[in-house]
């Protein structure tokens, strides 16, 4: 299908319009870290800490936060009941520690703010003269935060983030209903979009909901993977 044909496109945010995966990072590490010591100290076992670089992308990059939580739970044989999405960041449920992560992460990206990619944000300009409809699909229940900071709030016709997901049922990638959902709310079909992304499990999510096509941007050492 040539460019010309493709009605609208929708983009993945972290990794592709704005960075956030160093604060991601950061977040993830400091809340498993305080969580995996207290775990050792319990159970009279060796330390052994979240890596940022390989646990991150491996269990948590790309994931919704509880999903990720779970997955990185999973990975070290610890089972935590899922709790409920308010609960309290010291509780000790997959939910709590996911919130607590989300606490760490507002907090640096508040002080720091997100990096932009100046490269994919004239790319979307130029979409968008052309008439192409353009809409962002995140798992981050934090995209109008770091689309805000960005001074991005206005770039996208149509934002289907984590808060939506949560609202409407949606499951996370690589199944495909954030950006199915993201192309409903354009009007147009899957087929006549083009999905843009960074992580395995959003290009996965391009495919499994038979896209027109499935962009991945290679920010990092998955080139090879996507």
């Amino acid at each position: 299908m040539a460019s010309t044909e493709f009605k609208g496109a929708i983009f993945d945010l972290d990794g592709v319009i704005t960075g956030t995966a160093r604060v991601h990072a950061l977040a993830w590490e400091s809340m498993f870290n305080v969580f995996l010591q207290k775990i050792a100290k319990r159970e009279k076992k060796p330390f052994v800490p979240f890596d940022p670089e390989h646990d991150y992308l491996q269990y948590v990059d790309g994931m919704p936060r509880m999903e990720g939580v779970k997955c990185f739970l999973e990975s070290r044989g610890i089972e935590f009941p899922f709790g409920d999405y308010n609960d309290p960041p010291d509780k000790e449920t997959i939910c709590g520690l996911g919130n607590r992560k989300n606490l760490d992460f507002q907090k640096v990206l508040k002080k720091e703010g997100p990096d932009v990619f100046q490269t994919s944000v004239k790319f979307v300009k130029a979409l968008k003269k052309k008439g192409i409809r353009v809409g962002v699909a995140s798992s981050s229940k934090n995209c109008e935060l770091i689309l805000k900071l960005a001074g991005l709030k206005t770039l996208f016709e149509t934002n289907v983030d984590g808060n939506v997901s949560q609202k409407l049922g949606l499951k996370g990638k690589p199944d495909p209903d954030i950006f199915v959902t993201a192309a409903e709310n354009l009007g147009l079909l899957p087929g006549e979009c083009v999905v843009v992304e960074d992580a395995v499990s959003g290009v996965q999510a391009g495919r499994n909901g038979n896209f027109g096509l499935t962009l991945g941007i290679a920010r990092n050492d998955t080139g090879e993977a996507l």
